[in-house]
């Protein structure tokens, strides 16, 4: 057994300046602000303009942030791991470029695409690379551009999404703090319910792909939120168990902004009051792998060493899982 935990030792984020408000979406769309705002929580979403912009702008804006906030020299990092269902190519890997952009030369890098639970399952594999003793200095970057797939005639999808980007560095420690447990799971059935479905190797884009809009996120809404309310709760609920924790022993519930009425649910089977969850729903909506470093860096300045933080999500795929972190800093 590693004698070291991989401890989150800064955290940053960015999101773009354009802010899609409700009520400009009820100039695009046929829903209004009261409707929104019930079944989702979200108030507003950032949107990331401008001609050739991709992913990797925000990624890389979260990471020299995370970077000057850390102190930490560029050649120094070892690993950047990026969760993203926007990648800015096919290949070569947003990672990749978010490391040529923040001058991260001597880091390899790699993406994991997971939906909506990619960063939690990014910054498991990122832990264990720590936990190793193989890297020192690992980042773990959650980030998406979702308005470049999503429909804004189709209303189920267009007033959920946001774009954003969020960062934590992983550093080894020998005290009792950092990644102290996950539990991750899959269904690959979820494809018919939650999916793109044109652009990849089974379907190919064609002119009819495009004609056809299948270049879009298509949700059947109504089965993905009994799946996300269920597992969800489940899993934030055998991550407490597991560990021994109980409600009051959890300072924060970290749950992925998807919907409120989804995060409420886990959090009354944890038994925690809205006092322990984190939301910011409101001003981002789902900015799918951005939404728990995002998360993260909004309360940072609330967070204490030693705090008990479960991190929960669900997303496309079907993925879900929850991780256990106890915080490894005091705010300055």
């Amino acid at each position: 057994m590693s004698k070291y935990k991989a401890a989150i030792t800064g955290v940053h984020g960015y999101v773009p300046d354009y802010i899609l408000t409700n009520h400009e979406l009820e100039t695009m769309v046929e829903t209004n602000d009261e409707w929104i705002v019930s079944r989702t929580g979200i108030k507003e979403r950032r949107i990331l303009k401008g001609e050739g912009k991709g992913t990797s702008v925000m990624g890389i804006e979260a990471v020299k942030g995370l970077l000057k906030k850390t102190n930490t020299d560029p050649l120094d990092v070892d690993l950047v791991i990026c969760a993203t269902v926007t990648p800015d190519h096919v290949f070569p890997a947003t990672a990749n470029l978010i490391s040529d952009g923040a001058g991260l030369t001597n880091a390899f890098s790699f993406d994991i695409g997971a939906a909506c639970s990619g960063f939690i399952y990014a910054l498991t594999t990122g832990a264990m690379y720590v936990q190793s003793g193989m890297y020192k200095k690992v980042i773990v970057v959650g980030a998406d551009k979702m308005s470049s797939i999503i429909d804004y005639t189709d209303r189920a999808t267009c007033i959920i999404f946001g774009d954003g980007a969020g960062a934590v560095m992983l550093e080894p420690t020998e005290e009792e703090v950092g990644v102290m447990d996950s539990i991750h799971k899959s269904d690959g059935s979820g494809v018919e319910y939650l999916r793109m479905k044109a652009g990849g190797s089974k379907h190919p884009a064609t002119i009819e792909s495009v004609q056809n809009r299948e270049h879009y996120v298509f949700q059947d809404g109504k089965t993905v939120f009994k799946f996300a309310v269920t597992n969800m709760a489940d899993y934030a609920e055998k991550i407490m168990q597991r560990n021994n924790l109980k409600s009051e022993d959890v300072a924060w519930l970290v749950p992925h902004q998807a919907n409120k009425r989804i995060v409420d649910a886990t959090a009354n089977r944890m038994g925690i009051g809205d006092e322990k969850v984190m939301m910011n729903i409101e001003k981002y909506g789902n900015t799918t792998a951005a939404t728990i470093p995002l998360l993260l860096w909004d309360y940072e300045n609330q967070l204490k060493k030693g705090d008990n933080l479960v991190l929960a999500a669900f997303g496309g795929g079907f993925t879900w899982g929850a991780v256990y972190v106890k915080w490894a800093y005091n705010p300055e």
